[in-house]
């Protein structure tokens, strides 16, 4: 949950009782990969510069779900279950791996499923700062058999060796990683203060990697529905199968979003629900229409290309929302009725619909707008979550056109709602939140 921000654990005390099996709550801090709090953040860059590099990510970001949702019969044996481009994250995780825990400072995505990490003997990996991960040193590292269930879920060929899986990952843009999947331990923190230690999760040793992958990180967190990622491996341990998020909008570079696992991070309150389904380890909704206030409804066609069941996939590391060219065309047509700025362009002829603005924008001349999914569950947006600033006094509607491709439900529009995500149901839950104060 490609929620692309930095994710760090929050850290209590060192001295606290090791739990073997979990079954508590806790959560993680989630920086913006442009937060000050970031290795990535560029002193010298502008809000504007964030932004438009954000947009940038993004189209990678709807390309890579695209390429995963709609992929046919006949795949080869190397083909990529994850296919992302690397440098396109928006959230980074620190993961301790191992005994004693090893600190990993990893990119997280909703959109990928492996746990990996650049291993000792590593002589074909990108250069990393931070060291390899040494499995010999950790007493808790096992291999995994080739005839393994998780193993089975990762793309390889014949195993040289029955006794090891073997895996190979080849990402859209070319990048590659080779490695072992094994067994780990993986230690965190509850809310309280506990150490929670998950023992047997499948992880990926690299023995090889190539590619765009920055040297500032060392490995990558899958949070899809895969049977090998965080999410579906730590969650059922937990008091509650139920993970949620709240994203701090772009704006504030100081506050820090959080994701939180187990019944601590069910959303509470005034909030409304609707069905999810699960499409190739993606969470999936079904929009049902797009209410623009003061002008009327876009309704939405119930199937979309590579889904079987939803018809947007929704994602917290892809920036914009994506949508198909007739619903964009409409939704643009309905947001012109009521806006009555002087139109613009967007440099980039990214966003369709763009506005002048003097100074700083006055948001209370744009509409709130509701996305409508499945079971009356209407989501109403304000302004500062359905419009970005494009460039130099122009403001856009952070919607792109999907054409051909899947539809997305993006985190600018999540910006300062509390996202939970039950797993047992399964169903998504929102509630507006000052995703500051959670």
């Amino acid at each position: 949950m490609t929620i692309v921000v930095l994710l760090a654990l929050s850290m209590a005390a060192a001295a606290m009782t090791m739990t073997v099996v979990a079954a508590a709550s806790f959560s993680i801090e989630l920086i913006h990969r442009d937060s000050p709090k970031s290795p990535f953040f560029n002193q010298s860059a502008t809000s504007l510069d964030r932004s438009r590099a954000a947009i940038y990510r993004s189209a990678h970001e709807a390309r890579r779900i695209a390429a995963r949702v709609q992929r046919k019969g006949g795949i080869e044996l190397f083909d990529a279950v994850s296919r992302v481009v690397p440098d396109s994250f928006e959230y980074l995780m620190e993961l301790r791996v191992g005994t004693p825990p090893f600190s990993i400072l990893a990119v997280a995505d909703t959109g990928s499923d492996l746990i990996w990490a650049n291993c000792v003997p590593c002589t074909k990996c990108y250069k990393q700062t931070a060291p390899y991960f040494d499995p010999r040193k950790s007493s808790s590292y096992r291999t995994l058999p080739c005839n393994s269930n998780l193993c089975k879920a990762l793309p390889h060929g014949p195993c040289a060796d029955v006794s090891t899986c073997e895996y190979h990952y080849a990402y859209q843009d070319g990048s590659t990683i080779d490695g072992v999947l094994a067994t780990e331990d993986l230690t965190f923190y509850s809310s309280a203060g506990s150490r929670l230690v998950f023992s047997n999760i499948a992880f990926g040793c690299n023995s090889q990697s190539s590619g765009v992958f920055s040297s500032r990180t060392a490995g990558l967190a899958g949070l899809s529905a895969s049977p090998v990622s965080l999410v579906s491996q730590i969650v059922p341990s937990l008091d509650k199968k139920y993970f949620s998020y709240c994203l701090v909008p772009m704006s504030d570079t100081q506050a820090s979003s959080k994701v939180i696992f187990g019944s601590a991070g069910v959303v509470v309150g005034s909030k409304v629900t609707t069905l999810m389904t699960v499409e190739d380890s993606l969470f999936a909704l079904r929009l049902t229409e797009i209410i623009v206030d003061g002008a009327g409804s876009v309704p939405v066609p119930t199937s979309a290309p590579g889904l079987k069941k939803g018809n947007i996939i929704i994602d917290s590391c892809t920036t914009l929302n994506y949508l198909p060219t007739g619903v964009l065309s409409s939704l643009v047509q309905q947001v012109s009725r009521v806006v009555s700025l002087p139109k613009a362009t967007d440099p980039d002829r990214i966003l369709p619909l763009c506005f002048k603005v003097t100074g700083e924008p006055d948001w209370q001349k744009l509409p709130f707008i509701t996305f409508k999914f499945a079971g009356e569950a209407s989501v109403r947006l304000s302004p500062k979550s359905m419009f970005m600033e494009d460039a130099y006094q122009v403001v856009c509607l952070a919607v792109a056109d999907s054409g051909f491709d899947t539809p997305i439900f993006g985190n600018v529009a999540q910006q300062n709602l509390h996202v939970g995500y039950d797993l047992d149901i399964p169903a998504v839950s929102f509630a507006s939140a000052d995703c500051t104060k959670l």
